[in-house]
């Protein structure tokens, strides 16, 4: 009774991936028809979650395309199995990376945002405190001939100065972010490419291992007959 069980439900998922749908009959690298759009995300701590979510939803996927490609090794038509569990992979990754590139981007705009509050504050207390200096009243003027007193200089650098450096600052941020993202994506195809390496490994050696079995149980299969017919032969000239 187990063993029909599974080989039903071998057969079901072997047919609910050979069956055509709507991400099949899309070439690969397009869009899905009807695909959900992109959440918007509202707050970082959102954000945040949103990522999480992804990466366990990423998981599941490969998780999910690995039972499904043994399935897929056990049927007749295993290429026409296994090129319809790829493009269910591909069609969900490419939604999950979506949602990633959008909670991503959102939370770089809430740093920079949070970085040109946090400059504006600075810039207000600065004016504040030069109106209040010049409100003071002014020192009273030297008598002529008196010794003047130096003026000390200005301690630390100016408003503008400030202004300029953190300037600065927020364009080497935004290089060294848009450097960053550019070896993250190198890094994340090297990584798929590595994948997909020893998925094939994988398959290749299941394959050999499966040829194998099926030469071991024809040439049984030989055996067990040839021993048959020679019993047979002995009974026969008894």
């Amino acid at each position: 009774m187990k063993r029909i069980t599974t080989t039903a439900l071998a057969l079901a998922t072997a047919l609910a991936l050979a069956a055509p749908g709507p991400a099949a009959a899309q070439g690969v690298g397009q869009e899905p028809i009807g695909a959900p759009r992109v959440p918007e995300s509202h707050s970082v701590e959102q954000a945040d979650a949103t990522l999480a979510q992804v990466a366990k939803d990423r998981a599941a996927v490969r998780a999910r395309f690995a039972a499904e490609e043994q399935v897929c090794y056990t049927l007749f038509f295993v290429n026409r199995c296994l090129d319809k569990a790829k493009e269910v992979r591909r069609v969900a990754l490419s939604e999950l990376r979506a949602v990633e590139v959008e909670a991503n981007h959102f939370k770089r705009l809430e740093s920079v945002e949070r970085r040109d509050q946090e400059l504006a504050e600075r810039i207000r207390k600065d004016e504040v405190e030069q109106a209040a200096r010049l409100a003071q009243p002014a020192k009273p003027v030297p008598l002529v001939g008196a010794a003047e007193t130096p003026r000390a200089p200005p301690s630390g650098p100016s408003l503008q100065q400030r202004q300029e450096a953190y300037e600065a600052k927020l364009r080497r941020q935004q290089a060294e972010e848009a450097a960053s993202a550019g070896q993250r994506a190198a890094n994340a195809a090297a990584f798929e490419k590595k994948a997909a390496l020893s998925a094939q490994r994988q398959r290749d050696v299941a394959a050999r291992k499966a040829d194998k079995a099926a030469k071991l149980a024809a040439r049984q299969k030989q055996e067990a007959a040839a021993e048959k017919k020679a019993a047979a032969a002995a009974a026969a000239k008894r």
